[in-house]
């Protein structure tokens, strides 16, 4: 079997590989799971030490984390629900998957900005309270209709807080439906701003923005810098009325300063993924029980997606899509691997080689990857393997973590 996600991982074909061991801690769609071979990959809900954990929201920071772990996969994106910090020190990635319910989430932003639009709700709520029959119930639906009356969002402009995956399909569908969009993202992607639309305009600077824009969406991670991000400062700049989307993150937003504004009625609406139970019953607020990536092919696209991330990672030790360590992956070649996790000091690969060249090992190939605090390293080599290596390796100061993965077929 091959997989290739960041490059040609080994061939597990005559190879004597341990069992990885996968254990899920919410229910996880059956095509992702499908995706580990059973040769080489053992996956339940009940196994006891773990190589590594695949969850959706179960909450790690409420239970300890093995020491066999080596991986955490999360099959959404962003990563709150886990000890983020504390997996980094001992070495254990993280991986999410950005981009894979995009879809589900633009989606309902969408239905959102409709719902906001037009009182459908209120609607279809008149509706079912009518306990009239026949022509008198038809006669009362006409005679109240007006009371839900709305606009179109065709020629209303929308703005864009964060263009990445979610936020580039939002404001390019936006751009579809007739509406004028802006965007604004200091630290967008090049991969993202290669995809957007020559209509979705750059804005000038975000205070101008919220001025000019009926609609405002957010798409930003729940980060220290991004926490109550918009709030009283950045609410006075709003449009009057203006309908604020949040299907990014609670706490995105500070929600004092917000139910102040829609008290006032200048925030006209709030559309939220995320219930708060101060702000459940205002008429300004219509709450969705967190259902953006809650469709079946967005559950199959990230288990599909963190199956594979995973399987790269055990297999080969590759990294894509990590939160915590950098990506850093290349094909596999030499007689074995080393990946080694250490922090991000000086002189830690003079230190490491130095080390293999005296064991007379040769490094036919490696790569070195740092962020923040913590670096990544992949070296291939060739010459013989003798487990008392990764000791030694360990030993050095500042080493965190280090494995050994085959590469040639065992005699």
């Amino acid at each position: 079997m091959e997989k290739e996600v960041l490059g040609k991982v080994p061939s597990t074909e005559n190879v004597s590989f341990n069992v990885f061991k996968i254990q899920t801690k919410n229910k996880i769609s059956v095509k992702g799971l499908n995706e580990f071979p059973r040769d080489t990959f053992e996956v339940s809900t009940d196994i006891k030490e773990p190589d590594a954990l695949i969850i959706r929201s179960f909450d790690l920071h409420k239970e300890a984390i093995a020491s066999s772990i080596l991986a955490v996969g999360r099959a959404g994106a962003g990563g709150n629900n886990i000890p983020i910090e504390k997996c980094t020190k001992r070495g254990v990635v993280v991986f999410n998957t950005p981009g894979a319910n995009a879809n589900a989430v633009k989606e309902l932003v969408l239905l959102g900005m409709l719902v906001a639009s037009r009182d459908v709700v209120g609607g279809i709520e008149f509706a079912k309270s009518l306990k009239l029959k026949g022509a008198g119930f038809h006669t009362e639906i006409e005679k109240n209709k007006s009371k839900f009356a709305g606009n179109e969002i065709k020629g209303k402009k929308l703005g864009v807080i964060g263009l990445g995956a979610i936020g580039a399909m939002l404001a390019n569908d936006a751009v579809n439906l007739g509406m004028k969009v802006e965007g604004y993202d200091p630290f967008i992607s090049v991969h993202h701003a290669w995809g957007l639309s020559r209509d979705v305009k750059p804005a000038s600077s975000l205070e101008k923005m919220l001025k000019t824009s009926d609609f405002v969406s957010l798409h930003v991670p729940l980060t220290p810098k991004t926490k109550n991000f918009l709030n009283g400062e950045k609410i006075a700049y709003l449009k009057e009325g203006g309908v604020i989307l949040n299907f990014s993150r609670d706490g995105i937003i500070h929600e004092e300063d917000l139910l102040k504004a829609l008290d006032t009625g200048k925030v006209g609406k709030y559309i939220t993924d995320f219930p708060c139970s101060d702000l459940i019953n205002h008429e300004r607020v219509i709450s969705i029980p967190h259902l953006g990536a809650s469709t079946k092919e967005a559950e199959e696209n990230c288990a599909v997606m963190i199956a594979n991330q995973l399987m790269d990672f055990l297999l080969s030790g590759n990294i894509k899509n990590s939160v915590n360590y950098p990506d850093c992956g290349m094909e596999c070649n030499g007689d074995f691997r080393l990946v080694v996790t250490n922090r991000n000091v000086p002189s830690m690969v003079g230190q490491i080689t130095t080390l293999l060249a005296q064991e007379k090992l040769n490094i036919l190939e490696m790569m070195n990857k740092s962020k923040d605090d913590f670096a990544y390293n992949i070296m291939d080599i060739t010459g013989t393997y003798d487990k008392k290596i990764i000791d030694k390796v360990k030993k050095i100061e500042g080493v965190i973590s280090v494995r050994y993965i085959p590469i040639k077929p065992v005699a």
